[in-house]
């Protein structure tokens, strides 16, 4: 499972980058402040399978 959870963890980060990316080429701030939010999202999910990993050992 902590696999397909760091797979999930990347997958939401990259989508975040290319949503902002695409935001801000088309000046869409509400796509844009989504994009960010994906990242964010994937960045928690990041951080929470490697305190999992720091305690599991």
């Amino acid at each position: 499972m902590a696999k397909n959870q760091k797979a999930r963890a990347k997958t939401e980060q990259a989508k975040g980058k290319a949503e902002e990316a695409a935001g801000r080429a088309v000046g869409n701030e509400r796509l844009t402040a989504k994009g960010k939010a994906d990242q964010v999202k994937g960045d928690t999910r990041q951080a929470k399978e490697k305190m999992k990993e720091i305690f599991k050992h």
